[in-house]
């Protein structure tokens, strides 16, 4: 088994929840998380505008204090047979991407043994 995690855009939950469901997979665990990506900005840039306590009101202002701000993603997890990750995987990059920074992370682990908290035993 794997466990497919994935960190999305907040505005493709509905999209991403009912192409799952669609898909096959209507259970899954989402959370509200925050988090950053690659994107930097000049330290330098950065720290003289803190310095002089102003920021341009536009995109290059946003991308001062890029690498300060936390960005709100909504974090998906499954639990799939192996011969399954691909399909959940293919369904989540189809509605969620759009070609721009941001779009997410898809990662995938295995999961060597499960267990079913009820009964103690080992589930498949």
């Amino acid at each position: 088994m794997k466990e497919v995690m994935a960190f999305l855009r907040v505005n493709k939950v509905n999209t991403t929840k009912r192409a799952l469901a669609e898909a096959g997979f209507p259970s899954f665990n989402c959370r509200k998380v925050l988090g950053r990506g690659r994107k930097m900005a000049d330290p330098l840039l950065v720290k003289l505008a803190l310095e002089s306590g102003e920021l341009p009101a536009d995109a290059n202002g946003e991308s001062l204090t890029e690498h300060l701000r936390l960005i709100p993603k909504r974090f998906f997890s499954l639990v799939v047979e192996d011969d399954q990750v691909n399909t959940v995987v293919q369904t989540m990059i189809r509605v969620n991407q759009t070609g721009n920074p941001g779009d997410g992370k898809i990662f995938i682990i295995d999961i060597p043994e499960v267990y079913r908290v009820r009964t103690g035993d080992m589930a498949l």
